[in-house]
């Protein structure tokens, strides 16, 4: 590929990744609730899987 050419797509990928870049993000209300519950349920697995007494046994 010719180096002007490379040149020219490599400033237009990266104009198109600024414009994505400046608008925000917008998320419905139900994916919002649904990232909570997620989080929720990974912080409860992971405070189950650090109770003390359920590590696993040292070989």
């Amino acid at each position: 590929m010719h180096p002007d050419i490379h040149l020219a797509l490599h400033h237009a990928r990266a104009a198109e990744l600024r414009d994505q870049a400046s608008t925000p993000l917008t998320r419905a209300p139900k994916d919002t609730l649904r990232i909570r519950l997620g989080w929720t349920l990974v912080e409860l697995g992971l405070r189950l899987a650090t109770r003390p007494g359920t590590a696993a046994p040292a070989h």
